[in-house]
């Protein structure tokens, strides 16, 4: 936060013809419910300058149809900008901006003179196509992750993250996190207390439950509604610390071990055992962001046998140990 802020922060939501309507909008929604804040306590110098930019100005179609105005071409910006935001698209959409050289030519510009360069859902690819996520730690929509990884391998991926802040750059996960993201720049421009008014004034989380979780074992599971293993997985999720077994679990769902470990594939798209590894790690997370219960509970707590177990699967899903992600985190 800079306490000596008393001049507008411009942000650029520099956007394209398709791109989805909830990515432009909704962290200009953010940054707009903070000028609204701040003017009710007369400080409105303090706040945000929005401007929504293309490549020419005037109307343009989001990918719903909706009509937004472009206030100006980004090549006509003037004066210094604090902060550029680029939305995801669909996929033709964000195809055809990916191929617009003067886009990516003005990001890779812009990213020279702006405090933070910021992409909300698959604008992580626009950012990656200039070059500007190479050797950074980003993530995108959970659909796209191993698209992202697989085009983009000078990109450090990470697939469990609501957002990624690597330096100057940030990178959110699909739609809505990217008010997430505007919401914790907020946080930095203008402390905690404000950004928690935010967040009352819109109904939304100031911090999401389960910290980095952007798409959990358990919201896969409520996808699988009404296949064969929507009653296991239902259990599954009102039972989180349980310690039962994949054999168990075969069991329960009246299948031999190998069948059910054909169809759990099939169904959830990871193996039995990679799935209680990954539900037991979300409940962990939990335990370790909210709270200080010694790391033994905490296995316990989670499903895990011991402490020992449950750091041997933390660092092979977290690349750190529960003790180090409860430091950083």
């Amino acid at each position: 936060m800079d306490a000596n802020c008393s001049k507008l922060r411009r942000i650029a939501v520099t956007t394209y013809d398709g791109a989805e309507l909830l990515d432009t909008t909704g962290p200009i929604e953010v940054f707009n419910m903070l000028n609204r804040c701040l003017g009710e306590e007369d400080c409105p110098k303090r706040g945000y300058e929005i401007l929504l930019v293309g490549e020419t100005p005037g109307p343009f179609a989001s990918a719903s149809g909706t009509r937004l105005v472009a206030d100006c071409s980004w090549n006509d910006l003037a004066g210094g900008t604090d902060t550029v935001i680029v939305p995801g698209g669909p996929d033709a959409a964000l195809a055809k901006a990916m191929k617009n050289e003067a886009l990516l030519a003005w990001l890779r510009t812009a990213a020279k003179g702006t405090r933070r360069l910021v992409s909300v859902c698959t604008g992580a690819f626009l950012l990656a196509e200039a070059g500007l996520l190479n050797g950074r730690r980003a993530t995108t929509h959970w659909m796209d992750i191993e698209r992202l990884r697989q085009e983009y391998p000078d990109v450090v991926v990470e697939s469990d993250a609501i957002y990624i802040r690597d330096g100057s750059v940030a990178t959110s996960a699909g739609v809505t996190a990217g008010m997430d993201l505007a919401l914790s720049l907020v946080e930095e421009d203008f402390g905690k207390k404000t950004a928690l008014a935010v967040a009352r004034r819109l109904v939304m989380f100031f911090k999401r439950p389960g910290g980095q979780a952007q798409f959990s074992t358990q919201l896969r599971a409520q996808m699988v509604e009404g296949g064969q293993l929507a009653p296991l997985l239902s259990w599954l999720r009102e039972n989180p610390c349980s310690k039962v077994s994949v054999e168990e679990l075969a069991y329960r769902a009246a299948m031999s071990p190998r069948n059910f470990a054909r169809v759990f594939l099939r169904e959830t798209g990871k193996t039995p055992a990679k799935y209680l590894d990954q539900l037991r790690i979300e409940r962990c997370v939990t335990l370790l962001e909210d709270g200080n219960l010694p790391i033994e509970r905490v296995a316990l707590e989670s499903g895990f046998s011991c402490a020992e177990q449950m750091r041997r699967a933390f660092v092979r899903e977290k690349g750190v140990t529960p003790l180090a992600y409860r430091t950083r985190f």
